[in-house]
């Protein structure tokens, strides 16, 4: 394997989609640092996978060649940054894969430059399953020089790398493929609703819009999985699900882009995170649906939960 000049990466946010990815770079052979805020976490990766456990994100960094951040908000990666402090030093690649807020991310862009320090943004689709396999989608903004530089990385965890723009271009798509997701979502929820109430049964509906024009990534990979066998498990949290959704909206009012029809589903899913509480797999959010209706799909109660 060669991996160019990056040899020795820190890896910061040990999560639900950090830890396969991170857990990728391992068996591609790089050396890797891990840190997470989660107590005992890194250490746990470390034990279990491989890697060196941190025991903060400027001990995780120093000596680094490229540093990888995957974490909840643009907040949480501007905490991580301060935290580098001075750890974080010229000739670093800063490789930000969090799904985060383009103009946030574009202003930690031009302060890291001023150090010597360059950063690419490299959000990821395809969620937990394709991380584990490697499979992910990688959406790519920032200088094509740096780009290049982190292909041996990216491509250790993903399979489609497709270049967008400058950074913070690879956030921007990425909140606009999730605005996409989540009002698929909603929308087939409604769908197999109104078609149970007709009397149609919701798993067979599922097979026919996978083979008809209706299908679409919930369709195929959601709505039996998830929600019909009431796991709600698919890895994404709800809560993740609607922030991505409001940066969507950001950019939109960043263009000066009218968007009804996005407003009107980034209210719906905030006001799922309202009603069903914190911490919830954004597979969940069909349950507002239901509560909505007074029906569970699949179980033909009509009585509202």
């Amino acid at each position: 394997m060669s991996n160019g000049s990056l040899h020795r990466i820190a890896f910061i946010g040990i999560g639900n989609m950090g830890w396969p990815m991170a857990a990728r770079l391992i068996e591609a052979g790089f050396d890797l640092a891990v840190f997470d805020a989660a107590p005992d976490r890194a250490a746990r990766f470390a034990t279990e996978v491989g890697g060196h456990a941190a025991g903060d994100a400027a001990s995780a960094v120093r000596g680094a060649d490229a540093v990888i951040t995957i974490l909840p908000t643009s907040k949480h990666v501007g905490q991580a940054l301060d935290a580098m402090g001075d750890a974080l030093t010229a000739g670093t690649l800063v490789i930000e894969m969090s799904s985060g807020v383009p103009t946030a991310t574009r202003g930690f862009a031009e302060s890291l430059a001023a150090r010597g320090v360059t950063m690419i943004d490299a959000p990821v689709s395809g969620g937990v399953p394709r991380a584990k396999t490697g499979d992910l989608a990688i959406i790519l903004g920032g200088e094509a020089q740096a780009i290049s530089r982190a292909d041996p990385v990216l491509r250790a965890m993903g399979t489609t790398l497709t270049h967008v723009g400058g950074v913070g271009s690879g956030q921007a798509m990425k909140a606009l493929n999730n605005l996409m997701g989540a009002a698929g979502f909603l929308i087939g929820v409604e769908a197999l609703l109104i078609g149970q109430r007709f009397g149609l049964d919701p798993a067979v509906m599922v097979d026919v819009l996978n083979a008809s024009t209706g299908m679409n990534n919930s369709t195929q990979k959601k709505f039996k999985q998830f929600v019909l066998s009431r796991r709600f498990d698919a890895g994404f949290g709800l809560d993740l699900m609607a922030k991505d959704v409001s940066v969507a909206l950001e950019v939109g009012r960043d263009t000066n882009t009218p968007t009804p029809f996005a407003a009107l589903c980034r209210e719906m899913w905030a006001s799922a995170q309202g009603l069903l509480g914190p911490g919830q797999d954004h597979t969940a959010m069909a349950q507002f649906s239901e509560r909505l209706v007074g029906e569970t799909l699949g179980g033909g109660n009509r009585a509202a939960e």
